[in-house]
């Protein structure tokens, strides 16, 4: 069906980049109040949670992840990665979200009122733009020789590729955790790098003893206050408390966490805080940035501190953004707890 807004010279109210569960409770929430949004991604649609490990477990419940008003059915007591999945691209449907999908933003041109989003399919305009870009797309590297050879990954996806092989795991978080534990079990020869004293405090309650319980027992090996100091064709080279290490090795996972894009968030005219975290700099009641117009929702609005805002909170900001379109009261949202991050 077309629309006024399929029109190539159409303005939209509200062009929102980043098809996340927040970018998409941005556009529903704008729809809902009568304005004409879309929703425009280089990926696919909820790309982080497509590159969630198979059969990821959500740390929280269904209802705090809902967006638009609609339930969120699950058949245990939380979502997996594959009904998320399911129930966002449902959401989308039944809300008829305008979703450009695989199409890349280049630039945005022009001023409040009067935008021109540049896509690597053409041109978009609208009044209004939302950042909803989220971090995962960009990987904490380790910064040392051998990080680009081609066993070498920051993004875990399921343990069958490691059967019968030596695997590397670096980090000591969550994403790190499961990842050794899930490897070891599928009869991988797991051993796991960790730059701190011990696991992260952070790494949920029901994986921590089990992981711990492995290390004890020798199941997996596990050096500590260590690091990799370079990555080669069959071996990892480790410094460690007692000295360097020269370990065989077939596969390394740089469970190391994650990022916004700051380089293609400062193309856009984004400001950041010289605070040490690159935190973007936006009114905390209308998640308005310092370019007019140009607004920031979800976990992007945290800079490196990609421990305060998730889908479970960010989902506010959607609201609060349109408030202020319409003109009404906006308010302050509270950062979420640490322990609701589902991964890292």
């Amino acid at each position: 069906m077309t629309t006024d807004s399929d029109a190539p010279d159409a303005v939209l109210d509200l062009v929102v980049i980043g098809a996340g569960p927040v970018g998409l409770a941005c556009a529903i929430e704008a729809r809902q109040a009568g304005l004409r949004a879309r929703v425009i991604d280089k990926g696919a649609l909820v790309n982080s949670i497509v590159g969630y490990p198979a059969r990821m477990e959500f740390f929280s419940t269904p209802d705090l992840i809902e967006i638009g008003g609609h339930p969120f059915p699950v058949q245990g007591y939380k979502p997996t990665r594959e009904e998320g999945i399911e129930y966002y691209r449902g959401v989308a449907a039944r809300e008829q979200v305008d979703l450009r999908l695989y199409e890349r933003v280049v630039a945005i041109h022009g001023a409040r009122g009067d935008f021109r989003v540049e896509t690597s399919r053409g041109l978009h305009r609208t009044r209004h733009v939302v950042v909803a870009t989220g971090f995962f797309d960009v990987p904490n590297r380790l910064g040392v020789p051998g990080e680009d050879l081609p066993q070498v990954t920051h993004y875990y996806r399921e343990p069958y590729p490691y059967v019968q092989q030596r695997v590397a795991v670096i980090g000591g978080r969550n994403s790190a955790a499961k990842a050794a534990l899930d490897c070891y079990r599928h009869g991988a020869q797991v051993t796991m790098i960790v730059r701190g004293p011990a696991l992260s405090e952070t790494v949920k309650y029901w994986i921590r003893p089990d992981l711990e319980n492995r290390i004890k027992e020798g199941s997996i090996r596990a050096y500590f206050d260590a690091t990799v100091t370079e990555i080669r064709e069959r071996s990892i080279l480790v410094q460690t408390p007692d000295g360097p290490l020269d370990l065989p090795n077939d596969w390394v996972l740089a469970m190391t966490g994650y990022q916004p894009d700051f380089a293609f968030l400062a193309t856009l005219g984004l400001t950041f805080a010289d605070d040490g975290f690159k935190t973007p700099i936006f009114d905390e009641t209308t998640f308005e940035s310092e370019r007019p117009g140009l607004f920031l929702a979800g976990t992007v609005c945290g800079g490196m501190r990609t421990n305060r805002w998730f889908i479970e909170n960010g989902r506010f900001h959607a609201q609060q953004i349109v408030k202020h379109l319409a003109g009404q009261r906006t308010e302050t949202i509270p950062f979420a707890s640490i322990h609701w991050k589902t991964e890292e």
